[in-house]
């Protein structure tokens, strides 16, 4: 099965072209090698997922030709301990304190630069 097709399956993904963009960037790889999104997946595969702030460390367990629901996708892979973890902990630290910057939308406004130029002194 595709990498690509088996990430949409698995629902890493919401659509397979934005796990073929994943992948062909290098923010999916497979046993530790970057590679392209039509190679080959087989059970026992190790993949890394990076999304956005997210990275999950999973183990294949099974390959399926269609997309199902989030119950059945949940049984396609297998995380490791040490993701979840590190997953818990990002989500933790994100409600605790969330960035600041994560807020700002594009360029300042004229009402944004001068409060800007207030706080630095500018």
């Amino acid at each position: 099965m595709r990498l690509d097709k088996w990430l949409w399956a698995a629902r890493f993904f919401k659509t397979r072209s934005l796990a073929v963009q994943a992948v062909a960037h290098g923010r999916v790889r497979l046993n530790g090698e970057r590679v392209k999104p039509a190679r080959e997946v087989k059970s026992g595969d190790r993949l890394d997922i990076q999304i956005e702030a997210l990275a999950w460390s999973v183990t294949v367990r099974e390959l399926t030709k269609q997309r199902g629901p989030a119950a059945v996708a949940q049984t396609l892979y297998e995380e490791d301990p040490a993701s979840v973890a590190r997953r818990a902990e990002r989500r933790q630290q994100h409600t605790l304190a969330p960035n600041p910057a994560a807020a700002i939308k594009g360029r300042p406004t004229k009402r944004d630069r001068r409060h800007i130029h207030r706080f630095t002194g500018a």
